[in-house]
């Protein structure tokens, strides 16, 4: 008996030594929303939001079509095309950057002294010569050669040092050198306090050109590549979780499991569930792909073939999950459908919209109370993803105190169908990359 004893107890302190050593593993960080401080009203930041998931989706499309990757640099009339910054530091003494958070890009970046062609930021630009732990990469690691464009920057960085070009389907465009360093992951109340991982891989940016408006210094790349900030710090897995799109508070980020995740101790109620994510060997865009199979509408369940929304085998079509739109973006046949089914299940009269318009489907309400309206429904592959109203739904007040308006936060686009942050805001999404899953669970995102 004793020596079951011991056993179990053996046993139990490996338990708990694992346990502790997943939970020291998750890198914490925090994103803010890029309108968070722009002291805007709701309507605005809607109105903001609208424009650019129109933008982002015609440029994910275009970033498949052309062969190149997509990143978070285009704007429409003025509005930036970015949805979170992460906030960290880099260097020896740590210096802050605060770079886009973008799922569908690898290279992690920020801007360099001395810039030799850079855009307007508010930080100081990162300086090397102020970093006790900063290297630079030789041409000839592997590192250097993960990269789409590299070469030995003999002409200008110096002898046999790895000097990179990232281009993306906007035109914009980084080149500099590639370089390692310490990156402290800050948190909400201290910005350059927080887990430090010392020789990450990043792009010291000196040529960089593009609209950049965000506030931002750069870009943290969350896709799968050997360069991805989850790649190197080797996570098999990292999570978000977005707290209200038209409030301030700033959104967690974590870089391994979170311990709590699949006990649901967010007090949100609800159960994680998971679906699977897709490769695409043919696809350019390096993105994370589910399986839609279909929608619901109310009562019913929207006749659309489920290879509408299967991912070809050309790299067409297909279902992804991104965090750089705000809005769902559906094909327009299957839009159309949409609208149909929630005209015809809402009491309330259709708003007329104007070239201006937040949505694609309004309607005006008699009252401040919010009506009853058709639940939504996206049926995934093993996971059914029953929305809250505020998560397809949102109200503002129409120009001029003439009354209130509901829409639909979602619009119709080409054949990629993309899921959107709105419809994914107080959900902690957990990306399980060793098993090529996906999982989700309703959350309190501030209280994380």
């Amino acid at each position: 008996m004793k020596m079951i004893e011991k056993i179990l107890l053996l046993l139990l302190l490996l338990a708990v030594t694992t346990a502790a050593r997943c939970e020291a593993a998750t890198v914490r960080l925090h994103a803010t929303h890029t309108d968070a401080a722009r002291g805007l009203s709701k309507r605005e930041l809607l109105q903001r939001m609208a424009a650019r998931s129109k933008s982002r989706s015609a440029r994910l499309l275009s970033g498949r079509a052309v062969g190149t990757r997509v990143d978070p640099g285009v704007y429409t009339d003025g509005v930036p095309d970015t949805e979170y910054l992460v906030h960290m530091a880099i260097g020896t003494p740590p210096q802050r950057v605060q770079l886009i958070l973008d799922t569908g890009s690898d290279l992690t970046w920020t801007q360099c002294r001395p810039c030799m062609s850079c855009f307007s930021q508010t930080l100081p630009h990162f300086d090397p010569s102020g970093s006790t732990t900063f290297a630079v990469h030789p041409c000839d690691m592997p590192v250097c050669r993960d990269l789409p464009w590299s070469s030995c920057g003999e002409q200008r960085w110096g002898a046999r040092t790895c000097v990179y070009s990232y281009a993306y389907a906007d035109r914009s465009i980084t080149t500099g050198h590639v370089d390692s360093d310490t990156f402290t992951f800050a948190n909400a109340d201290d910005p350059i306090g927080g887990a430090s991982v010392p020789g990450l891989t990043f792009g010291c940016g000196v040529f960089n050109n593009g609209v950049f408006s965000s506030n931002e210094t750069g870009i943290a790349g969350f896709a799968r590549g050997a360069l991805s900030l989850p790649s190197q710090l080797k996570v098999d897995n990292f999570s978000y979780c977005f707290t209200t799109i038209t409030g301030t508070e700033p959104s967690p980020v974590l870089l391994g499991v979170p311990a709590n995740f699949y006990h649901n101790t967010a007090g949100a109620g609800g159960f994680v569930q998971s679906t699977a994510l897709i490769r695409s060997p043919s696809s350019q865009l390096n993105a994370y792909y589910i399986s839609l199979k279909g929608i619901t509408v109310g009562t019913t369940r929207l006749p659309i073939p489920e290879s509408v929304f299967a991912l070809k085998e050309d790299g067409t079509g297909g279902t992804i999950v991104d965090s750089g739109t705000g809005m769902t973006t559906l094909p327009e046949a299957v839009y159309n459908l949409l609208r149909d089914a929630f005209v015809a299940q809402t009491t309330l009269p259709v708003h007329k919209p104007s070239s201006s318009s937040v949505s694609q489907l309004c309607f005006s309400m008699p009252t401040r109370e919010k009506p009853d309206v058709p639940r939504l429904v996206l049926h995934l592959e093993g996971a059914t993803l029953d929305l809250p109203r505020e998560n397809y739904m949102f109200e503002f007040e129409e120009a001029g105190g003439s009354g209130s308006i509901t829409c639909l936060a979602i619009n119709s686009g080409d054949d990629l169908s993309i899921i959107g942050n709105f419809q994914q805001q107080n959900m902690h999404v957990l990306y399980d990359l060793a098993n090529n899953m996906l999982s989700f669970v309703p959350a309190q995102c501030n209280k994380l």
